[in-house]
């Protein structure tokens, strides 16, 4: 499997809308934490940075990954580095695959889905180019894991998850790891999360034919949306909203399983 290809964290099964579930998490310590290291020079281990010891777990396996998935890739962006290493991803993998949880490949969590490879990841997270301030919408949730990399980058991430079980355990790894910026709902992603638009960015982790007009519709002038489109091959691609339309960069030659539910309906407002 090439570097840039993988199989998303998600994909929607069932071609109904699910009846929303909103879970508004209660928890506060990691994301204070983890917003102070965004600030730490790179050359600080997290060794010194005295870090709980629920997130050092298996830390030199994190190292290892990042530097040799991700900076060795041309990944830089300081933020993005320190959330690849303090969140602690065997905790998103079923635990009869926790010992490989930080090898250069996905993995499967349960209802044919997997957790994304690593390198995929950081490549999306560092290519929305976010700030503090940016509250991000995800479209599919699946393991948890790509929602809890953006969280220490960003002030909240709203994230829909089609399979209710894989939302319900994504929330309590959340809790279990005081992540408190992440609102997760169980549901189909087609028609965004409207109640809380205009988004700074919008991530998609599995493959529509094309980009859904209601995710478009619900950035703010200048965000970033970022999909897998297509069947196979498929492009990953970033849309950036201006004030005359939108304007598309095609950034990998990616592999991720289709976007179900709504997205097959054949729906008619297909953007060119």
């Amino acid at each position: 499997m090439p570097c840039h290809s993988q199989r998303p964290e998600s994909s929607m099964p069932d071609g109904r809308k699910k009846s929303v579930k909103s879970r508004h998490l209660t928890f506060s310590s990691l994301l204070t934490i983890l917003g102070l290291w965004i600030c730490v020079p790179c050359s600080l281990s997290v060794a010194e940075m005295n870090v709980p010891g629920h997130l050092t777990e298996r830390q030199a396996e994190r190292d290892h990954m990042v530097r040799e998935q991700i900076l060795a890739r041309g990944v830089s962006d300081p933020a993005v580095i320190h959330a690849m290493k303090v969140v602690p991803r065997h905790r998103f993998v079923p635990i009869e695959d926790s010992r490989n949880a930080y090898e250069d490949n996905p993995l499967p969590i349960g209802f044919g889905q997997t957790i994304s490879q690593p390198y995929i990841v950081a490549f999306m997270t560092e290519a929305l180019q976010l700030q503090p301030q940016d509250s991000v919408l995800e479209i599919g949730t699946g393991s948890g894991y790509q929602a809890a990399i953006l969280a220490p980058i960003v002030k909240h991430v709203w994230t829909i998850e089609i399979v209710p079980e894989l939302a319900e355990r994504a929330t309590l790894t959340y809790e279990a790891l005081d992540i408190t910026n992440i609102t997760v709902r169980s549901g189909d992603g087609y028609e965004g999360w409207a109640d809380h638009a205009p988004f700074d960015a919008v991530i998609l982790t599995a493959a529509p034919d094309h980009v859904p007009r209601p995710l478009l519709d619900q950035l703010k002038e200048g965000g970033r949306l970022i999909s897998p489109i297509g069947t196979f091959p498929q492009e990953l691609i970033m849309m950036t909203k201006t004030p005359h339309g939108f304007e598309q960069k095609v950034l990998l030659p990616v592999s991720f399983v289709p976007m179900t539910g709504t997205a097959q309906q054949g729906n008619s407002d297909e953007n060119s």
